[in-house]
């Protein structure tokens, strides 16, 4: 079988998206027979760790946080064509889907969608409530035509549900239980960023982008005060400036997972204050390395993190967040960095989720019929 993923949000600056493709890869060619190949725009050079990667044809778009869309539809078509997958899964509601269907259509390939991205979400606050709802309109006439729909949290499987997308499944998605772990923490990093032994530190690690609140995080370690600490780790387009405290220490975004895993180990606690995450990955790294979570009860972070693996606060509420966090320490925090890291380490290794995948694939292919045309007046167009 050969196995094509296409999408727009394949970067080399990491994101879910990524993540899980790279994991996919990496996981193919060790342990399957099935030929894997990435088609994205954001390709850029070869990597190594990655067998096969495409590059589409595209211009960059403001607003689209350094990710590039492709220029039409025909363009990735001719490389879906070159490529002769046996099954498409595109991970971007844009030109990318609009291909593979356009491959379903032509070739009978079975084309399945992995709704990554709360669009109606990220485009009210941009462009209106009116806009947002015709993006409901659009997404719901794009996924009712593909064979299968997956979503990585419950929250998102509902959303669809809502916009009129039926029987979309709930497929999360995983870590590297071997990279993250706690035994990867560096016990000098407290004297490396010249703090006292005691000070408590926090660490976030994601894009600085308006959807995942920073701000709030910030004011309520401000509010917290010196004996708090807390490093964000990441970097974004525009907007992505940060209000400034002596308790906040800002590293650029790390590439590598190895790397990532020393900071986080190395901490207490992450504290994700975004409440419309699709699924949250980086709680799920953190809570591999030991780390109890301190979230909010919006989104997908809140479907990861339970009583026994950190504390949910309100969002968009600095008070809120601020007293999840004194609250923590009260708590067995040994007990509950170790319930997260068997939790993760249990449920969402990607030997444990990919194998999902894998099976979700060769039950479209055993008995593939493809679904009735859409109806009259929704067709795929350039």
């Amino acid at each position: 079988m050969h196995l094509v993923d296409i999408t727009m949000f394949y970067a080399a600056e990491g994101g879910g998206v990524s993540t899980y493709l790279n994991a996919k890869a990496q996981w193919l060619a060790r342990r399957s027979h099935v030929q894997h190949t990435i088609l994205s725009p954001n390709v850029e050079t070869c990597d190594d760790a990655v067998p096969a990667l495409v590059r589409i044809p595209a211009a960059g778009l403001p607003g689209f946080h350094g990710y590039r869309m492709p220029l039409s539809v025909s363009g990735p078509v001719r490389l879906l064509e070159a490529a002769s997958p046996d099954l498409v899964e595109a991970g971007d509601a844009g030109h990318c889907a609009w291909a593979a269907l356009r491959m379903r259509k032509r070739y009978k390939v079975p084309a399945i969608a992995f709704y990554h991205s709360d669009l109606p979400r990220l485009v009210q606050p941009r462009l209106g409530r009116w806009i947002a709802r015709g993006t409901c309109h659009y997404l719901a006439n794009l996924y009712r035509q593909f064979d299968l729909v997956l979503a990585p949290s419950r929250v998102m499987v509902e959303q669809l549900e809502e916009m009129g997308v039926r029987g979309a499944v709930h497929q999360p998605l995983g870590i590297d239980s071997r990279i993250f772990h706690p035994g990867r923490g560096d016990e000098t990093l407290r004297e490396h960023l010249g703090l006292d032994p005691d000070t408590r530190l926090l660490i976030y690690a994601g894009r600085f982008t308006a959807e995942k609140k920073l701000p709030v995080l910030v004011e309520a370690v401000r509010k917290l005060g010196s004996r708090y600490h807390l490093i964000l780790v990441g970097g974004g387009g525009p907007g992505a400036e940060l209000p400034r405290a002596p308790n906040i220490t800002v590293v650029p975004f790390e590439r590598d997972q190895r790397q990532l895993a020393r900071l986080l180990a190395s901490c207490d606690l992450l504290v994700h204050p975004g409440d419309c995450e699709t699924f949250g990955l980086i709680v799920l790294e953190a809570m591999a390395c030991g780390l109890p979570i301190v979230g909010t009860n919006g989104g997908g972070v809140a479907e990861l993190v339970d009583r026994e693996t950190g504390i949910l606060a309100e969002p968009n509420n600095v008070d809120s967040l601020a007293g999840a966090i004194e609250a923590i320490y009260y708590r067995d925090m040994v007990r509950m960095g170790a319930a997260a890291r068997r939790k993760a380490a249990e449920r969402y290794d990607w030997n444990e989720i990919l194998p999902q995948v894998l099976g979700r694939y060769d039950s479209l292919l055993g008995g593939y019929q493809p679904m009735p045309r859409a109806p009259e007046g929704i067709c795929v167009t350039d």
